[in-house]
């Protein structure tokens, strides 16, 4: 009895969450949750910011998004000075103690502010019996100049995690491939990304509204490939840039926005945009195509909701439908579309310095199940497109399971689909679409494939 009584504690205190206002114990308790309840940072963020100052918000998420964005590394250097692990009911230090190290190596905060105040998080989670510990790591993470021989002999487990900073899962499967890419592919993943404008160009042109940027000292360059895009130099809040609450441009990487330039719809062409939450590229198709009858549907009710805010910000309309794509039964008017934009459900591992927490929250054994969902999905959307119609398919994954895999495996067995060629100046060509990688100061990581109907 007295066993089982002991096996229930555990199990009651298997989440050790504190109800606190200090910053970096919120900060810890976030990283915690993500990386050991599989929690996103974007579900956990708001209620989080909710609870320090405005004025320590920006700090608050550069805490929780800097650290799960360089969550290997931390914990490499971590598990290298601490002489023994924490017990189970503790291991929310381990989130307290990556916290630190991130500080004192990544931020200009000074490093005697960085270790006290992670050593108050401590107390204020109820270890005060372990700031002893939290303030000894810290302080040989300040002190070292020379990381141990574990974490810089290449050949090691660790050395991996360190110099990478992502799953060594992730680390196999990128240089299986994409051999002569990967390690520019992992060194993007972990830069923060730039913050991409479209422009409606039925409000106003790409250069006039660079101009309306610099009149508000916002330094901002065109886009290479995108024509409607625009790069800011450094990401501002939406609501300074001109005429945003009016649609004059919305938030879009570079790699999305190319949808448009592939999609070449025909006047008066009916469009579906398939799995189109939050509706960026439902939006862009409609400046693209303002004569379209644009359908856009997706399965998740929230999202959906999305697609119609951003629809009437710019102040344009579509058909906005919340089904299954992979059951079109349930929804379609049995009309057929002229063109299929289906940006399919992926591991999105070509954004994850935009979603750094991708890197503890995706697991391998996720990435058949993914394919076999995006393969059933285009067979359905096959289905509703008319003889000679164009289906775009696109994913932000970087792994050929389901980019060129998908494309391969569907051709193979739909007598009525031929791969149209893409002929651009961007992304790397595959044997059945174009693979765009995450740039440093460019796009994220895309992947399209355009397949025509018989005719």
């Amino acid at each position: 009895m007295a066993k089982k009584t002991a096996k229930k504690r555990y199990l009651k205190r298997k989440v050790p969450l504190v109800e606190t206002s200090n910053l970096r114990a919120i900060a810890a308790q976030v990283v915690h949750q993500v990386s050991h309840e599989k929690k996103s940072l974007s579900s956990l963020m708001p209620a989080a910011l909710e609870k320090v100052a405005d004025n320590d918000k920006a700090l608050l998420q550069e805490l929780c998004f800097g650290t799960c964005r360089w969550y290997h590394k931390l914990d490499a250097i971590k598990s290298s000075l601490m002489v023994q692990p924490l017990g189970h009911l503790d291991i929310v230090v381990n989130s307290v103690i990556l916290v630190g190290i991130y500080q004192l190596l990544e931020m200009r905060i000074p490093p005697h502010a960085a270790i006290y105040e992670t050593v108050e998080a401590t107390e204020a989670l109820g270890f005060f019996r372990l700031k002893g510990v939290v303030n000894g790591i810290l302080r040989n993470v300040e002190r070292e100049e020379h990381w141990p021989e574990a974490l810089i002999d290449t050949e090691t487990e660790a050395s991996m995690l360190y110099e990478y900073s992502h799953p060594r899962w992730l680390i196999d499967k990128l240089s299986n491939n994409w051999p002569d890419h990967w390690q520019d592919i992992l060194a993007a993943n972990n830069l923060r990304p730039p913050m991409t404008l479209r422009v409606n160009t039925l409000k106003i042109s790409r250069d006039a509204y660079l101009e309306q940027l610099s009149n508000v000292n916002i330094e901002a360059h065109a886009t290479r490939f995108a024509s409607a895009g625009i790069t800011l130099e450094h990401p501002v809040d939406v609501n300074i840039l001109p005429h945003f609450g009016e649609g004059f441009v919305s938030v879009q990487d570079e790699a999305a926005q190319l949808c448009c330039e592939l999609l070449d719809a025909p006047q008066n062409a009916r469009i579906l945009d398939t799995c189109a939450a939050p509706g960026g590229k439902t939006c862009a198709l409609l400046e693209r195509f303002p004569d379209a009858d644009v359908s856009a549907i997706d399965i998740d009710p929230a999202r959906v909701a999305r697609i119609n805010e951003n629809l009437e910000r710019i102040g344009l309309s579509a058909t906005v439908i919340t089904g299954d794509a992979a059951n079109p039964d349930s929804w379609w008017d049995k009309k057929l579309f002229d063109r299929i934009l289906l940006d399919a459900p992926c591991s999105a591992t070509g954004v994850i310095r935009r979603h750094p927490d991708i890197k503890l929250l995706r697991q391998e054994n996720d990435i058949v199940p993914l394919a076999n969902i995006q393969l059933s999905i285009l067979q359905s959307s096959w289905q509703l497109l008319k003889p000679g119609g164009k289906l775009l398919y696109a994913t932000c994954s970087v792994f050929s399971q389901e980019n060129s895999r998908i494309i391969e495996r569907f051709i193979s067995k739909q007598a009525d689909a031929t791969l149209s060629p893409i002929e651009v100046e961007w992304g790397t060509a595959t044997p059945f679409g174009q693979q765009l990688f995450p740039q440093a100061e460019g796009h994220d990581g895309f992947f399209y494939a355009c397949l025509k109907k018989a005719d």
